[in-house]
């Protein structure tokens, strides 16, 4: 085994992602699948779910270390039995990625719904991040296996984005949690790190970016670009090499506690 092998390889290790039916969950899934882990996709809807199962599968050329599970991250009793159904199918589980997020319209602040607000912020928050954590934390805890919890934060996080106010809310709040999380289960070897994804194109905001019927970008897109230094949107497997830094437990052994922005620069751009 190469030192670079060594040091980045997965193998033996099993990774659930919570909203794995998704563009950028299930391209880090595939990074951590052709670094040598078995993969675990978990997500509410089936059919997203049994097409991106498939399409790891193709990428790393063993679809028997590939699953899906289908569960709702919106009930603790779902999390549990689907990380008892993934630990039946490969013995064990090392790594969550919480992917699970999304956003439900772009809105002035005196027009927003509360009702719209409390979904998003439980989608993002809670079911993408604090109860699969609970879950996973227990499970690692009780079986002294020394996990690693990656969480997916956003530009939001540290500047708000207009007209998202849930978004920017829960996502700032995921990188406030990451660090909490970290504090607190460092003492049983549990890591805890957060990736910050610049502007990716992916189903739920492409429609926001781009124009449907021209193909261009959108107004909306045209200003993210032109606060992205590196002048383009991201690429999903992007994800893939600090994912994997941050999964492995050799190669980050003491990182804990951090948000690592891959964002083209978008957080240097000034004027």
């Amino acid at each position: 085994m190469s030192y670079v092998q060594n040091l980045f390889g997965l193998d033996g290790k099993t990774a659930v992602i919570t909203g794995g039916g998704g563009t950028l969950g299930s391209a880090m899934g595939a990074g951590f699948a052709k670094a040598g882990a078995n993969v675990v996709l978990w997500d509410v809807r089936k059919d997203a779910l049994d097409q991106k199962v498939a399409f790891i599968a193709k990428e790393c050329g063993d679809p028997k270390g590939v699953a899906g599970v289908t569960v709702d991250l919106m009930d603790e009793e779902a999390i549990a039995r689907a990380l008892d159904e993934s630990v039946r199918r490969f013995g064990r589980v090392d790594i969550l990625l919480n992917a699970c997020g999304g956003n439900r319209g772009k809105c002035p602040l005196i027009e927003q719904k509360i009702e719209d607000y409390e979904f998003v912020l439980r989608l993002n928050l809670i079911a993408g991040c604090l109860a699969p954590t609970k879950a996973f934390a227990k499970y690692c805890i009780a079986n002294k296996v020394k996990g690693c919890i990656i969480n997916i934060a956003s530009m939001a996080s540290y500047i708000p984005l207009s007209g998202v106010w849930a978004y920017d809310a829960a996502k700032a709040a995921v990188r406030n949690q990451t660090v909490a999380f970290a504090k607190e289960l460092a003492p049983h070897g549990i890591r805890v790190n957060a990736i910050a994804p610049g502007f990716f194109l992916a189903d739920q905001n492409r429609p926001l970016l781009i124009d449907e019927k021209t193909g261009e970008l959108t107004p909306r897109g045209k200003q993210v670009l032109a606060k992205t230094p590196f002048g383009r949107f991201g690429q999903p497997d992007e994800l893939c090499g600090v994912a994997i830094f941050l999964a492995s437990d050799r190669a980050s052994s003491f990182v804990s506690g951090i948000t690592v922005p891959v964002d083209g620069a978008y957080l240097c751009d000034s004027i």
